[in-house]
């Protein structure tokens, strides 16, 4: 028997009826069923940093906006300020035990319970420029010794570091002298507080959300706790009348940490996106301070500028290399810390302009 040669219209119809025929059951058609794709929910994180909401509009948020967007649905970072789900002393045990997912603050002010901790924040004379505190932890060991004291504490990881802005003390009555700072009640971080108690600066702490108020009733006397960019974007300068222009350091170590679990759920893509926009806040603030700082020093009329006499200035300077020698007996690892600093500062002067 001839073989009937089949049309392309009836080829296409037959390979169809076969399709239908080998899935039949009982002479019914059946299809395979379709994949169902389940979404998976995004990774949340709540992140609680140490600044109020005006600062943190500066500080964090870019940052936090910037990695939401990026992250494309598959992570939503939720920010909380100052003190709204933690106080600010017990963000470190928040995030070590996971009550909160990440934290953005200095060492010292949540109480990190690491031999270095007395260096975030203001350490007295560290730093010149905010370029000093990323120059530090790049070039002279201060990235490995970070990561080597945090690495030895439970459930807690520590990302990066970067420059805030120089200390300042602002106050309602002036300071010309060192004995004006006797008796001045002013809010600030915990090194810089205990460095400038030795000449009568009485350190007090309050909730960051308060010290406005503390200012209008009287509690405080002054704040040495941030620069002129601060002062002025977070309404302190409206109730300081007065700005010391000598500076006891030129920026504020800050870090970014993360909960160990929290930080190990997390896809390689999406730490990579967490660290590059850790890196544009650490950009974001090295602009906003800079710029901020010296515009204000000249353009700003809320304060009156005052200044110590050198003879007192060249004491203080004296007695913050008394200091830097105590820190350092304290531990190996701070001892290590001091070391970079005088090291660096060694080069820096030998360099000269425009380093020095």
């Amino acid at each position: 028997m001839t073989e009937k040669i089949l049309s392309p219209s009836e080829k296409i119809l037959t390979s169809r009826r076969k399709f239908l025929t080998a899935g039949a059951v009982g002479g019914v058609a059946t299809l395979a069923a379709p994949a169902i794709v389940k979404a998976q929910a995004p990774i949340r994180w709540r992140l609680q940093t140490y600044s109020g909401a005006p600062l943190g509009a500066h500080v964090i948020k870019p940052q936090v906006d910037a990695f939401n967007a990026a992250a494309n649905g598959e992570m939503e970072i939720e920010l909380y300020y100052a003190d709204q789900l933690v106080p600010t002393g017990e963000l470190f045990r928040a995030m070590q035990n996971g009550t909160i997912d990440a934290v953005q603050s200095d060492d010292a002010t949540m109480a990190s319970p690491v031999d270095i901790s007395v260096f975030g924040g203001y350490f007295p004379f560290a730093t010149r420029y905010a370029l000093d505190v990323p120059a530090l932890f790049a070039y002279y060991g201060l990235n490995e010794i970070w990561a080597e004291a945090y690495g030895e504490v439970e459930n807690v990881t520590w990302l990066s570091s970067g420059a805030w802005d120089p200390l300042h003390v602002f106050t309602k009555d002036p300071i010309r002298s060192l004995a004006d700072m006797r008796g001045k009640r002013v809010f600030g971080v915990p090194t810089a507080g205990r460095f400038l108690s030795q000449y009568g600066l009485i350190p007090v702490t309050v909730p960051w959300d308060d010290v406005e108020v503390a200012l209008q009733t009287g509690e405080l006397d002054g704040v040495a706790w941030c620069g002129f960019t601060e002062a002025y974007e977070v309404g302190w300068a409206d109730l300081c009348n007065y700005a010391l222009t000598n500076s006891m350091t030129g920026a504020w170590f800050g870090s970014y940490f993360a909960n160990t679990e929290s930080w190990n759920a997390v896809p390689a893509h999406l730490q990579q996106l967490y660290r590059s926009t850790i890196d544009q806040s650490h950009y974001y603030r090295a602009q906003w301070y800079w710029g901020g700082e010296a515009q204000l020093r000249v353009e700003g009329e809320k304060m009156e500028l005052t200044s110590l006499p050198d003879d007192e200035w060249a004491q203080v300077n004296a007695d913050a290399q008394v200091f830097w020698d105590e820190i350092a007996a304290s531990s190996p690892r701070a001892g290590k810390v001091v070391d970079a600093f005088k090291a660096y500062a060694a080069t820096m002067e030998a360099a000269g302009y425009p380093y020095r």
